[in-house]
């Protein structure tokens, strides 16, 4: 039997959160491009995109619970110091933002179905403008995580003051639309969309806050 040495536990420890790592940055990508679908079949109306996602949603859902697991066992089995405990508690968290986001380009991909047979409303060219600043936060908190980059956390806030901006004018036009002569269902449905991309926007800035607080120690 070998006994291993301190500093090789220690290594091949350093080595696990490596890949556990390289594992969020994987998730991430599905993410993203999830993300990036939802955004084709919400503005580009396609319905091929739409079939992706629910591919990719499963894919993100495995590596959620892997990546789960693989903390939990860390945590039980490999006696962490403080810093590392930091480290998983903030994976466990940051993946859960991931798989949110992913759950809502599902939604998203549905309502453009729904969405699908009316005349696109005068308002989609702010909600698409929503959807890439959330879709930019979402990359430069992933940046932010590969590069350990605490200053990425700022300009993730500042595009999720503009989501919020686009939100509540976007929100505002459509509830006090009047006179209207067709059905109500899409300006319901774009509610929805308008509500939904501003979580996936949260939830970004929510991921670059556990990159701040894996790298500083300091919660924002």
């Amino acid at each position: 039997m070998i006994i291993e040495k301190p500093h090789s536990k220690r290594s091949h420890f350093e080595r696990c959160l490596q890949r556990l790592e390289q594992d969020v940055l994987r998730m991430g990508t599905l993410v993203e491009e999830s993300f990036r679908l939802s955004h084709q079949s919400l503005f580009a109306r396609n319905l091929d995109a739409i079939k992706k996602i629910n591919t990719l949603d499963k894919q993100i859902d495995l590596y959620y619970r892997q990546i789960e697991n693989d903390c939990t066992l860390f945590m039980t089995l490999h006696s962490p110091v403080a810093q590392d405990i930091r480290i998983l508690s903030a994976f466990m968290q940051l993946v859960r933002d991931l798989e949110r986001i992913g759950d809502y380009a599902q939604d998203l991909s549905e309502m453009a179905l729904q969405l699908f047979s009316y005349t696109p409303h005068e308002c989609m060219t702010e909600i698409e403008e929503m959807s890439t600043h959330a879709q930019i936060m979402l990359a430069e908190s992933l940046v932010g995580l590969a590069e350990l980059d605490v200053t990425s956390g700022e300009r993730v806030k500042r595009l999720d003051d503009t989501v919020d901006d686009g939100y509540d004018r976007v929100y505002a036009k459509l509830a006090r639309q009047k006179n209207i002569t067709g059905p109500i269902e899409p300006i319901l449905v774009l509610v929805l969309v308008i509500r939904s991309l501003e979580r996936m926007a949260d939830h970004a800035t929510n991921i670059a806050q556990r990159v701040s607080y894996i790298i500083t120690g300091h919660r924002a």
